[in-house]
């Protein structure tokens, strides 16, 4: 097959060029970009809810606005207390998310995922 330029003329007013049509899926499209930085705001909203540690911990352990996650292990030595003890951190913490005062702000997000 013979190659087609990019800037080859579409319809009939020639103000559109075929290189228009083809998606760039190296970009986020901005619906998702906002729906990205909206779901941010509120897990930031709700972790700030919950107390210094627990929010910290939860960070941590899910490597929420950090490059990566953490061991019970890791969170425990940065708190100088026992994995057992982050682990029941992290447990009550989640159950307070449970809770629809702060669970429903998040559903918007996942009924559109």
């Amino acid at each position: 097959k013979e190659p087609i330029s990019m800037e080859t003329p579409i319809g009939d007013d020639d103000d559109s060029h075929l290189g228009d049509f083809i998606e760039d899926t190296n970009n986020t499209a901005p619906v998702d970009a906002a729906m990205q930085a909206g779901l941010r705001d509120v897990v930031k909203d709700i972790l700030d809810s919950l107390t210094p540690r627990e929010a910290k911990v939860l960070r941590m352990r899910f490597g929420i606005e950090m490059s990566t996650d953490h061991t019970l292990e890791e969170v425990g030595k940065q708190f100088d207390v026992t994995r057992e003890r982050i682990r029941q951190i992290e447990a009550k913490a989640i159950r307070k998310l449970k809770h629809p005062t702060r669970s429903d702000k998040l559903r918007t997000y996942l009924d559109n995922i």
